[in-house]
């Protein structure tokens, strides 16, 4: 931190008085605050590593507590505040501080992907393990991973699909390390910013699959049945499909109806199980009945590809809308409406 950037928090003043203390001063100052004003001003002392000793020095003089000598440097980072934490509440109880302070330092890392879009992030990891492209991608929304999974290509995505459903809780250090290193080259390729948390497993895979377009989650859940046929066996009992129709709502079926050419919905329905035929068919008018038959009649025989086809629209219509929060999809472990 430099004298052009003086503008400071009472929290930021308080840890720059600490970092220029040695570990037990400090821990003596530090215990009179509660342990949430403690994580604060420990989660400073860690952001700012140095202080430039002009802002030092007229923090010092604020406060009219100390001296200071303008050529000495404040110390900070990670050791520092964990020194004087745990001086002042204890090993065990400093050790739980420090974790929540850098869980909740870690989940703004990634924050400057937040304005690059799909496209520059995929420049961004190129030359990446798809472990450490699973990390990133565990920073972004679904809709964006999503884009980037699918501009990765098929080969590479489905490493990085399975990579991801694998992966737990990452070190912060390894994430800021890592983050870190990301800014410095986006800086050519995307917009700065700074954001996000650390998740993954198969549930944030899911809803990246879920929001991909047909053709990208084709591909990705045949790579995975090739790879890890569990873990695709996992991810396709998990995912949204045609026959999830009934877990809707009356209101929602209709919803979603609304917007469906018959043409298409004859063609979804070819083959399709009684309970999900029964469904559609209690919630559209007499009218669109009559229209739907006679659709079905004029079909004839085709393709399990163009069925398929079909009923990814509908699907992808059932999403559109989830994600609007005009509809309510109820998940596998939740019971069927019976009609």
């Amino acid at each position: 931190m430099k004298a052009a950037d003086f503008v400071l928090t009472g929290t930021q003043k308080a840890a720059i008085i600490l970092m220029q203390l040695d570990s037990d001063k400090a821990a003596a100052v530090l215990q009179q605050f509660t342990e949430a004003e403690a994580e604060d001003i420990a989660a400073e002392i860690m952001r700012m590593q140095r202080v430039d000793s002009i802002i030092a020095s007229r923090v010092i003089d604020e406060f009219h507590e100390l001296t200071f000598h303008s050529s000495t440097k404040t110390r900070g980072g990670r050791d520092f505040a964990a020194s004087i934490l745990a001086a002042s509440f204890g090993s065990e109880k400093a050790a739980g501080v420090m974790n929540r302070v850098e869980s909740s330092m870690a989940g703004t890392s990634f924050e400057f992907l937040a304005n690059a879009d799909p496209g520059q992030i995929v420049i961004l990891m190129d030359g990446e393990l798809p472990e450490t492209i699973a990390l990133v991608l565990a920073h972004l929304d679904s809709q964006k991973a999503s884009a980037v999974i699918a501009g990765l290509g098929d080969a590479a995505g489905t490493e990085v699909a399975q990579a991801f459903a694998a992966m737990g809780t990452a070190a912060p250090e390894a994430i800021g390390i890592l983050a870190e290193t990301l800014k410095a080259r986006a800086k050519a390729v995307v917009s700065l910013r700074d954001n996000s948390d650390v998740v993954g497993g198969i549930e944030s895979l899911v809803e990246i699959i879920n929001r991909a377009d047909v053709a990208t989650e084709k591909a990705l859940l045949e790579g995975l049945e090739q790879r890890d046929p569990l873990l695709a066996e996992e991810i396709r009992s998990r995912m949204l499909t045609f026959a999830d129709i009934v877990k809707l709502e009356r209101k929602d079926v209709q919803q979603v109806l609304r917007g469906i050419d018959s043409g298409l919905l004859a063609l979804a329905l070819k083959g399709a199980p009684d309970e999900v035929v029964t469904v559609i068919r209690a919630n559209i008018s007499e009218r669109n009945l009559e229209i739907l038959d006679s659709e079905s009649a004029a079909t004839g025989p085709v393709r399990a590809s163009q069925i398929e086809s079909a009923r990814a629209e509908i699907v992808r219509s059932i999403r559109e809308l989830e994600a609007q929060g005009v509809i309510t999809v109820r998940r596998n472990e939740e019971d069927d409406l019976v009609y």
